[in-house]
């Protein structure tokens, strides 16, 4: 994968405490800077880690990478269930946007929300 987004968040340890219990994706790097933030972060997701990387880091007083909100879509491998996806996430206290649905264009998938607003999007639909 060549896009890697990256988001910006007021207490980046607990969104990635958040991303990898509701959402299962593994830390790769965690770079904690000199006052105990996270100035970076990569976290990767798929079973194998291999799906794809977000980074993260600790919003600053310097916004000129600040991103806001952001919308995010998480395609699962091929073969793999959205189902306990959904049930983990749920678990792990996610805000649920989207219950899980069967789209007509063939996708099955939900949205949560991070506890900082986010939407993550996770679903069967692969774009070509």
């Amino acid at each position: 994968m060549s896009i890697h987004p990256t988001l910006r968040y007021d207490d980046a340890k607990a969104a990635i405490g958040f991303l990898v219990s509701a959402l299962g994706f593994t830390e790769k790097h965690v770079s904690i800077a000199d006052d105990g933030s996270v100035g970076h972060a990569e976290l990767a997701w798929g079973a194998d880690g291999d799906e794809g990387v977000v980074m993260l880091g600790t919003r600053t007083a310097d916004r000129r990478f600040d991103t806001g909100r952001a919308v995010v879509y998480l395609a699962v491998a091929p073969g793999t269930a959205v189902d306990p996806l959904y049930d983990r996430a749920v678990a792990a206290g996610a805000t649920v946007m989207h219950e899980l649905v069967d789209q007509p264009y063939g996708s099955r998938e939900f949205a949560v929300a991070d506890p900082e607003g986010n939407v993550w999007c996770v679903g069967t639909y692969r774009p070509s």
